[in-house]
């Protein structure tokens, strides 16, 4: 069955970003101390803008910024905190390169509202606008693209598809009556989070169901654990099982993909849409 692909248009500052002829790359910027693959590597503002400019330069078309690790055993920062790590990085790169389009991964609303003030176009938010009840406020009254991330805290799971489906229309449901435009949401599967190993795969099998809900879909599972423990190798070293996960996530209708590898992972989206568009996928408005 040919996967559903969504047709969409965001103005990102002065630059179109485009959904409906090709997978678009966001590329990873932790701009924090303890991530779990690069913890500490981004941390100073002028090496976190060459990087993002070396990840531009690679193909990336989105970088996501993020101020505060959501890996498994993290320790919360406070927002002052989140501010005073993604701020000058924001800035810094907005002036160094006014063009790129730059997403902010925060689930706190007032980090999401200075960030996007500062220079960044999109929220990330990994608790699908539910951390935070301001965030859909943020959202709307920005007009800008909000990719609502599937995430709970319990885990008690009756059916995975099922049930992530009905956690991801409570989020859609959040957005849109804040005011969100239906055509600002994007889906994220959440894999890694709040899902152990054998479930990470059935999502990663269940994609094509999640494309089917209405919206575009990005896909993040770059040096995830499930891909890690599969291979036995550190997360430096799993560029081809992330790469296998890209194509296989593109291969259902995934959109985006939000990676650390560009240059690699770069030319694996361009084969898989080489592919995917010559087979005439069904576009939808």
């Amino acid at each position: 069955m040919k996967p559903v692909i969504y047709k969409r248009s965001y103005r990102c500052g002065s630059t179109e970003l485009t959904l409906g002829g090709r997978t678009l790359i966001m590329g990873i910027l932790n701009v924090t101390p303890d991530s779990f693959s690069d913890g500490g590597l981004w941390t100073d503002p002028e090496r976190a803008v060459q990087h993002a400019l070396q990840m531009a330069a690679e193909g990336a078309d989105i970088i996501d910024i993020g101020g505060e690790s959501t890996r498994p055993g993290h320790q919360p920062v406070a927002a002052e905190e989140e501010l005073a790590r993604v701020l000058p990085v924001i800035e810094s790169i907005h002036r160094a390169a006014p063009h790129l389009v730059l997403s902010i991964d925060t689930y706190k609303a007032e980090v999401a509202r200075q960030a996007l003030q500062a220079g960044a176009h999109i929220i990330n938010d990994v608790w699908g606008a539910k951390a935070d009840p301001q965030m859909a406020a943020v959202a709307a009254q920005a007009d800008c693209p909000v990719i609502l991330m599937h995430n709970r805290r319990d885990r008690n799971y009756q059916d995975l598809l099922s049930d992530m489906t009905e956690d991801l229309n409570g989020s859609i449901q959040l957005a849109l009556a804040a005011g969100v435009k239906r055509d600002n949401i994007i889906l994220d599967p959440g894999i890694g989070f709040a899902k152990d190993h054998t479930e990470n795969l059935q999502v990663m099998t269940g994609l094509g169901r999640l494309t089917e809900l209405g919206y575009p879909v990005l896909l993040a599972t770059s040096r995830k654990k499930f891909i890690r423990t599969i291979l036995n190798l550190p997360a430096e070293d799993v560029v081809e099982g992330t790469a296998a996960t890209v194509a296989f996530g593109i291969a259902q209708g995934c959109q985006i993909v939000r990676v650390h590898d560009i240059a690699s992972i770069k030319r694996t989206v361009d084969m898989c849409d080489a592919m995917l568009y010559a087979g005439s996928p069904r576009l939808r408005e």
